[in-house]
């Protein structure tokens, strides 16, 4: 038997592989399904199934393609009602692969149809959990991501459905059961995950808040909700992709997305499709030098959740800007979010741009120690863009919150006669958000270097709070 855990941490996502006597199952892929036909092909076997433990919100899921390229199964948990050819499972249903079994666990909290995957040896011990967003190390699916497309299923309706299923199906099992979530630190599909990515049952009866023994019903729905801040735009449109199915080849969309263009065509199109231009260099290369009017979303850092994000509409035509080499991955991870329409790249980037003549803009910075004598020394209007949970933690006295997830909706605040100064914490959602102030006419931003993680180094009084940090 063989268990893989195939981590992918812009999304903070994992999916598995599990492997007994050739037969395999997946559980939770990604849209790009190469990987998983890979491996299976080097150990010669054959994917027979594909778990799915809910209709995921932070991503598009790969089942579908997976299924069409395999010939495998697709497996929902009970009242799962997808809009395309799938087997539902019964509560308790086992299913056999290769030598060992895996015992579908209706676990109804983060979703209604949300299931488990309990994995049994030859002689049906448990050996493994995979809790998708159920259970977390350290912390359990927000229930309140329903509530976006269902209006009627209440986040204290799902926390109670929760707490039961978290008691009758999953603290139950042996402490040595091993624990396999479905995402880590980082996903906004909990609050407050470890950066582990396993654990047993046992260790965590003992250190998750969720499954405190003696917690009642209501102290958990309490605990719970706690700290929730509005989810990421995206989520609903990706839960929709997941239960429809109504989404292209992720093969189609790579074709389409890397069709590489001249800086001539790059404009047509541009002007012709009202496309977004968005630059996925390093945030050194893009404050250097950019088209005037792209939004900067680094591929070094968590790329695919910020599209999903700050960019409202998933249909949205996208021209790219990338380092050389990288256009399919760029492509890919938008397709991961369900940003499939990408219509090319910019072929040689930005060298091929100047030399044809055409306008660049630069990003004005200046350093912590420059930003520490403006500041002190006279008016200036500085701006946090952190989360709110981070800013209230600890910040530099009079720099007002202005977080990006939220950029959005706050440019009305904004005044585009006056200079912005912003930092986040080591520069790259800074620099995202000095892109999207440039890109809709605000001309006087300005980045500070180094972030927070810098200016907490001057002497900028700063106010600390030292309050656990409960927020997304």
């Amino acid at each position: 038997m063989k268990i893989e855990q195939i981590y992918t941490g812009c999304l903070a996502e994992a999916a598995y592989y599990i492997e007994s006597n050739g037969e395999v199952a997946i559980i939770d892929p990604l849209r790009d399904v190469s990987p998983y036909i890979d491996r299976a092909n080097r150990n010669n076997g054959s994917i027979k199934y594909i778990f799915e433990t809910h209709f995921h919100a932070d991503f598009v899921s790969g089942h579908i393609d997976l299924a069409k390229k395999t010939g495998a199964k697709i497996v929902f948990g009970p009242t799962a009602a997808p809009g395309y050819d799938a087997y539902i499972a019964k509560d308790e249903e086992v299913f056999p692969l290769g030598n060992v079994f895996i015992k579908a666990l209706h676990t109804p909290g983060h979703t209604m149809e949300s299931s488990c995957f309990l994995l049994l040896d030859e002689n049906k011990k448990e050996v493994a959990v995979f809790t998708g967003d159920t259970l977390f190390i350290g912390d359990v699916g927000r229930p309140d991501l329903v509530q976006k497309v269902k209006a009627d299923v209440t986040p204290q309706i799902l926390a109670a459905h929760l707490y039961n299923s978290l008691r009758t199906k999953l603290m139950v099992l042996p402490d040595d059961v091993i624990v396999y979530p479905g995402h880590g630190a980082g996903s906004a599909c909990g609050k407050s995950m470890s950066k582990e990515t396993t654990d047993t049952i046992g260790h965590q009866k003992q250190v998750n808040y969720a499954l405190e023994a003696s917690l009642t019903v209501e102290k958990f729905t309490d605990k719970l909700l706690d700290g929730l801040v509005e989810p990421p735009q995206y989520f609903p449109a990706n839960v929709i992709l997941n239960l429809k199915g109504s989404v292209k080849s992720v093969d189609d969309v790579v074709k389409a997305g890397t069709q590489a263009l001249s800086p001539s065509e790059f404009s047509t199109v541009w002007e012709s499709l009202n496309a977004l231009v968005l630059d996925t260099r390093k945030k050194e290369a893009f404050s250097a030098a950019h088209i005037p009017g792209a939004v900067f979303i680094g591929l070094d850092d968590n790329f695919a959740p910020w599209v999903g994000t700050l960019i409202p509409d998933l249909n949205q035509a996208i021209l790219l800007i990338t380092e050389e080499g990288r256009e399919e991955e760029a492509v890919i991870r938008l397709s991961r979010v369900g940003y499939d329409n990408p219509v090319g790249f910019l072929k040689g980037g930005m060298e091929v741009w100047i030399a044809a003549g055409n306008k660049v803009e630069v990003l004005a910075q200046i350093t912590p120690g420059d930003f520490e004598r403006m500041f002190s020394g006279g008016s200036i209007e500085a701006r946090d863009v952190r989360r709110k949970s981070e800013y209230d933690t600890e910040h530099i006295e009079g720099v007002e919150n202005f977080p990006l997830d939220f950029i959005n909706k706050n440019l009305s605040s904004l005044n585009k006669e006056k200079t912005y100064y912003l930092h986040c914490q080591g520069g790259y959602r800074s620099v995202i958000a000095c892109s999207i102030l440039m890109s809709k006419g605000f001309s006087k931003v300005v980045n500070v270097l180094g972030g927070y993680k810098e200016l907490a180094q001057t002497n900028l009084k700063r106010t600390q709070f030292h309050k656990q940090n409960t927020e997304l």
